[in-house]
């Protein structure tokens, strides 16, 4: 689970989507973090690392809606991650997307897209939530089928339907996980 908060929401829809990952049994989800280039509001997981990227066996990733973008954190993090696409280390390991932003319309899934990029060029494979998620159909919150995500709501708390997705993709990534791991 790799994220970057700015005030916490983004960390609270990656920790539900770290209870859809542990849900699945013999999964555990790792939060991690970039580095930081300016200063947050928001309590900090570990910095990840690339040997940590490199041995994941999944990939969650999320940002806050930057002006329809990923924040300049996260982007800048990836900037640095030529190792890994050199040696392949990211090939054909599932990968997913969350974000989180102010307003219903305030570019969430631009994000969510430009989050992919990076991911495809490491040859992960992509995955959303797909529509037999009944509350894809009814949210008034958050949530696509490009990836959770979330409306800011007052104290960084998210509506049952976005928790309810957020989950659904945690669960599908881990299981997706360990049918590709063989387990």
């Amino acid at each position: 689970m790799l994220y970057y908060s700015r005030h916490g929401s983004t960390l609270a829809l990656a920790r539900q989507i770290a209870r859809g990952i542990e849900s699945i049994p013999n999964c555990e989800a790792w939060l991690r973090t970039v580095e930081d280039i300016e200063v947050r509001d928001c309590p900090q997981d570990p910095i990840v690392t690339l040997d940590e990227l490199k041995s994941c066996d999944g990939l969650a990733m999320g940002s806050p809606v930057w002006f329809g973008n990923m924040s300049a954190a996260l982007k800048h993090f990836w900037d640095q991650t030529s190792s890994l696409w050199i040696s392949g280390d990211l090939i054909d390991k599932p990968a997913c997307v969350f974000s989180s932003s102010s307003t219903l319309h305030g570019g969430q899934e631009t994000t969510l897209q430009t989050m992919t990029l990076p991911l495809l060029h490491h040859g992960m494979l992509i995955m959303g939530i797909p529509y037999s998620e009944p509350k894809l159909h009814t949210t008034q919150s958050g949530g696509t089928p490009y990836g959770a995500t979330s409306v800011s709501h007052s104290e960084n708390s998210l509506s049952k339907d976005e928790i309810c997705l957020a989950q659904a993709l945690g669960k599908r990534l881990a299981t997706t996980a360990l049918k590709l791991k063989g387990s």
